[in-house]
């Protein structure tokens, strides 16, 4: 794990993709390896699922937390802190982007091209698809998303996660199929790198010929949690 990932992950998908639960799971893995980490939440769009949400515990963890100001507040329209920028002039940092979903959220990490562009290769920027979702459901849909990602971000897909699922009633052949149209998709971007995640013992049940990213679920809302 601490050798797979650059210096730069930025992570980017539809709205329940996952990339937030994502993005905590790996900032506990690399802060867990020893490494400096920070964690940006550069969701500027949805007042939910945002990794701003665990900064206690991510900072209990001795991970570094941004997230733009008023986010978690009624402000209607965050804005992103200076503070921000300063996560590429500290070298060996780990530093991890969530960034909103779709094309509008992604206009926030188009701010940081320029910079993104100075470290290109130590940057991995990954799309994140859960084919269980409504408009990621098959390749032309996922490759539409891409695109406009893509032109909004200013930064090409790399790599693609699988992160398959319907929650608590996910099935191995629910993981299956979507590795199949992420490996697909990956062909048509040219994305380098195909990953599957999801919780070990669905993963377990599975046969996958991409690497997985086992999981562990912090985004829990409420609502799902049973009395």
């Amino acid at each position: 794990m601490k050798n797979q990932f650059p210096r730069f992950t930025v992570l980017t998908g539809k709205y329940g993709s996952g990339k937030t639960e994502l993005a905590l799971n790996l900032a506990l893995r690399f802060a867990g390896q020893g490494e400096k980490t920070t964690l940006v939440d550069l969701d500027i769009v949805n007042p939910y699922f945002r990794s701003g949400e665990k900064a206690a515990e991510m900072e209990a963890a001795g991970i570094r937390m941004l997230m733009p100001t008023f986010a978690l507040t009624t402000v209607d329209i965050p804005a992103l802190p200076a503070e921000i920028q300063s996560v590429f002039e500290t070298p060996g940092d780990r530093v991890l982007f969530d960034v909103g979903g779709d094309d509008t959220g992604a206009a926030a990490l188009g701010r940081y091209a320029p910079s993104f562009a100075r470290f290109r290769e130590d940057t991995v920027s990954i799309l994140v698809v859960n084919c269980m979702r409504p408009l990621t459901e098959n390749v032309a849909d996922i490759l539409d998303l891409a695109a406009r990602i893509g032109q909004r971000g200013r930064l090409g897909i790399d790599w693609i996660i699988n992160n398959t699922n319907l929650a608590d009633r996910t099935e191995p052949a629910m993981v299956e199929a979507g590795e199949k149209i992420a490996l697909a998709c990956a062909e048509k971007l040219g994305a380098r790198r195909v990953l599957t995640a999801g919780l070990p013992e669905i993963l377990a049940q599975c046969h996958l010929v991409t690497p997985i990213l086992e999981m562990k679920r912090y985004m829990v809302p409420e609502w799902m949690v049973e009395a």
